[in-house]
C-alpha cells in the first residue's frame, strides 16, 4: 500500500509532529502563596511563601518540604507542571463592596438627596425621644422627607391634633411613653383618634416610663435598668443610680447625652421601641 494514504504525517503521527521542536510559551504567573514552583538555574522546588522587596527588586521566598527557604528574583526561570512561567506579583482579589445600611438596619442609598418634606408628620412626646428616633432613623427620614416633631407631652394630644387637621396626604403617627392598658396615656390616645380616624392618625407607644429605658441597659453597664420607687422622677433617679450626678437639669442633660452616646444603631435599642418606630414610618409614608 502506498504510503500516500498517510498523507503528509507517514504512519507515525509523531515522527512528524508540526509542533516538535517549538520551545513552549512562558506564561505569566501571580506569586500567590502556596504555589508550588521549581527554579530552572537550580532545580529548588518550593512553595511561594510571600513576594517582598530588597535591593531595590522584587524577590520571591520559597519553602521546600523540609521547611528550608531561599530567596530568588521574581520573574521568569520558573516551572510549574513541566511548562515555563514568569512569577509576577500577587494581588489579593478584593472582596466585593458590602451594601451600607443605615444606623436603623435599612439599605443606605449612597448620594441621595433629602426628599422635600411630607405634610404627614411624626410627633413624638419629648426631646430626648426625638434625639434618639434621628439618630438611629434620622437619615431614612430625611431621605423619605419625613419631619419629627415635639408633642411636649401627651396631654396636649388633642388639641394639637385638632389644631394640625389630618386627613389625605396629611397623616400624623405619634409615639407614647408608656403607652400601656389602662394607663392615662391609653385614655388620651384613644380619645385623640376617635374624631379624625384610624386612617389619618396613629398613635402607638412603649412601655417604659421613659425613653431612657428604651436603650438596652448593657449599653451603660447595667443588667437592667433600676426600679424607681413612686413619687421619685425616673430621670433624677436613673442617674442617682448610675452613680452620675443627678443635682439639677444640666445634669440630666449630660446624663442623657452620656446614655445616647452609647447608641451606635438599632440594635442598641429594644424591639418595643424598633417596632413602634418602624410602624409610625411605615404610616406617614404610606401611599
Amino acid at each position: 500500500m502506498s504510503s500516500d494514504r498517510y498523507g503528509r504525517y507517514g504512519q507515525d503521527v509523531l515522527t512528524n509532529d508540526p509542533h516538535a521542536g517549538r520551545t513552549p510559551r512562558t506564561v505569566d504567573t501571580p506569586a500567590e502563596p502556596g504555589l508550588v514552583v521549581e527554579d530552572v538555574e537550580t532545580g529548588w522546588v518550593g512553595a511561594v511563601t510571600r513576594v517582598e522587596k530588597s535591593g531595590g527588586t522584587h524577590v520571591v521566598v520559597l519553602e521546600d518540604n523540609r521547611g528550608r527557604t531561599r530567596t530568588f528574583s521574581l520573574g521568569a526561570g520558573f516551572w510549574v507542571d513541566g511548562k515555563p512561567i514568569r512569577l509576577v506579583p500577587y494581588r489579593k482579589p478584593q472582596a466585593p463592596p458590602t451594601a451600607q445600611r443605615t444606623a436603623s438596619g435599612s439599605l443606605a442609598v449612597p448620594g441621595a438627596r433629602a426628599r422635600v418634606a411630607r405634610a404627614s408628620r411624626i410627633w413624638v412626646e419629648g426631646r430626648h425621644d426625638a434625639e434618639l428616633v434621628e439618630k438611629v432613623w434620622g437619615e431614612d427620614l430625611r431621605l423619605e422627607g419625613v419631619v419629627v416633631e415635639l408633642l411636649d407631652g401627651v396631654d396636649h394630644l388633642v388639641e394639637m391634633l385638632a389644631e394640625f387637621g389630618p386627613g389625605p396626604g396629611r397623616r400624623v403617627g405619634v409615639l407614647v411613653d408608656h403607652l400601656v392598658r389602662g394607663s392615662k396615656e391609653s385614655r388620651i390616645a384613644a380619645e385623640a383618634v376617635r374624631p379624625h380616624g384610624a386612617e389619618h392618625v396613629l398613635v402607638v407607644g412603649h412601655p417604659y416610663v421613659d425613653v431612657w429605658q428604651a436603650v438596652r441597659p448593657a449599653r451603660v453597664g447595667l443588667d437592667e435598668w433600676p426600679h424607681i420607687p413612686r413619687g421619685t422622677d425616673i430621670k433624677y433617679g436613673t442617674l442617682a443610680a448610675l452613680g452620675w450626678p443627678a443635682q439639677d437639669q444640666a445634669d440630666v442633660a449630660r446624663g442623657w447625652k452620656r446614655i445616647l452616646g452609647t447608641v451606635r444603631d438599632y440594635r442598641d435599642l429594644e424591639p418595643s421601641l424598633l417596632g413602634r418606630v418602624e410602624e409610625l414610618v411605615d404610616f406617614v409614608t404610606a401611599p
